[in-house]
């Protein structure tokens, strides 16, 4: 069953000699949860720290990816709200990633046009992650190219309560009545408001969930699995699941 069902999402990807995407149905907002950083780093005697260096390159990488194939938006599930639970020192590396990331790579992501975003909660950020991505932001905010978003200390279950708090304090200011609630409300109070729902999500390591991941703005993309730890992931295997998104039919409920 397990691998009837990767063979419906995606499976393995192919080798790496096969053809860029074409041009044609290029999906406009591609989603990714970055997963297996540990399991790469287990299966070859090193420290959970090490897969986390690592697949921070890969975030580089992907990055330029999205970028030469006219991707418009790429967000990557950097930090869940869940993964506070993980052992602090753990915790600590990673809020210590933003900071070494874009010390490297801030100079390319503005020649290149990327602007750089941030769909999360800011509040329990320690200061010096959120001062790197607020400067980030800063020297970003005018490019008009590829959106490059960071779902950091983000939870699609919170995001959705917050969203719904919202809506309910504009009733009961009396700017909106129930009957005029539609889906538009509810995008517009979600973290990812002005950005299109993604078209493609995409994850790693071999794991089949959503993982509380953008759950409403994931109602209609097609999804990507594959067995590749992030660290490992390359172009290639990003161009493949691109490929394999060209291939489907989007119905949305049609016929």
């Amino acid at each position: 069953m397990f691998q009837r069902l990767k063979a419906l999402f995606g499976g393995t990807p192919k080798p790496a000699s096969e053809q860029v995407p074409s041009a044609d149905k290029i999906p406009q907002h591609i989603a990714v949860i970055m997963d297996g950083n540990g399991r790469w780093a287990k299966s070859r005697g090193l420290p959970r720290m090490a897969g986390h260096h690592s697949g921070m390159k890969t975030v580089k990488r992907i990055t330029m990816a999205a970028d030469r194939l006219g991707v418009k938006y790429l967000t990557l599930y950097a930090f869940s709200t869940e993964n506070w639970k993980r052992p602090k020192a753990e915790v600590e590396f990673l809020m210590k990633l933003p900071q070494e990331f874009l010390a490297i790579e801030l100079k390319e992501l503005v020649d290149k046009n990327v602007q750089v975003r941030m769909m999360g909660y800011k509040g329990d950020l320690p200061d010096h992650t959120l001062q790197a991505i607020e400067e980030a932001i800063r020297q970003t905010a005018n490019n008009t190219g590829l959106v490059l978003n960071f779902a950091i200390n983000y939870g699609s279950r919170k995001e959705m309560i917050e969203a719904v708090r919202l809506i309910g304090e504009e009733v009961k200011a009396g700017r909106l009545l129930p009957e005029q609630i539609d889906e538009s409300h509810m995008e517009s109070s979600l973290l990812s408001a002005g950005m299109p729902n993604p078209d493609l999500l995409i994850r790693t390591s071999g794991e089949l969930r959503i993982s509380n991941f953008m759950l409403w703005q994931l109602a209609y993309s097609e999804l990507w699995f594959t067995d590749v730890y992030w660290p490992e992931f390359t172009e290639e295997h990003f161009y493949e699941a691109v490929r394999e998104y060209q291939r489907r039919v989007r119905r949305y409920g049609g016929v």
